[in-house]
């Protein structure tokens, strides 16, 4: 019979994550998988499988918080335009820069792997997607309440809010400024969502 397992399962997962957040799936060593979860390979492993497979569970999880959150805003927003607004400005308010220069593990994995690894691949498309539908229900919201132009296709631009949004975390994982990439979000919220 195995025994029960003698660690906090959640904290060992975020120690987890923030290491391959920091260096990415490939620059995370075993060692620095031990060193931040505090266990040995034998039990990293005996708990989660191999190192790929302890990734995919790190960021599938990650994904889905992210999606619960998003879904969160929509639900307690005053204006379906708040959500779109947060959605693009929220990474780029940390004055430091610091939030925008460690971008998003999901952005951050993609551009690592999605070419050599489908199950990568996948859960990107399954997240974007879940994102987009999120972001479409705002704008429809938004429409509805009269803050972004009727005219405007829910799909589309719920899509075109996420690429912007996505090349925004890239400019800030390479050090862009952060009062730059503030202005640069607002241009493209301007672009994006007019008002009626």
């Amino acid at each position: 019979m195995p025994r029960p397992r003698q660690f906090d399962e959640e904290r060992v997962l975020s120690a987890v994550r923030a290491a391959f957040w920091d260096k990415g799936y490939a620059g995370t060593s075993l060692e620095d998988l031990m060193s931040a979860s505090g266990l040995g390979k034998g039990s990293l492993y005996g708990a989660f499988g191999d190192k790929q497979s302890l990734f995919l569970r790190v960021l599938r999880e990650y994904d889905e918080a992210n999606d619960r959150m998003l879904r969160a805003w929509l639900e307690k927003a005053d204006r379906g335009v708040d959500v779109v607004r947060e959605f693009v400005l929220g990474s780029f308010r940390d004055p430091s820069g610091e939030h925008a220069r460690r971008g998003c593990l999901l952005a951050n994995t993609a551009m690592e792997l999605s070419a050599s690894t489908a199950e990568v691949a996948a859960e990107a498309r399954r997240s974007y997607a879940a994102t987009s539908a999120v972001l479409a229900e705002a704008v429809k919201r938004a429409q509805r309440e009269g803050d972004i132009a009727a005219r405007l296709d829910p799909d589309l631009t719920a899509r075109a809010v996420l690429a912007g949004q996505l090349g925004l975390v890239v400019l800030g994982r390479i050090g862009q400024d952060p009062a730059v990439l503030s202005t640069m979000a607002e241009a493209l919220l301007a672009g994006l969502i007019p008002a009626n």
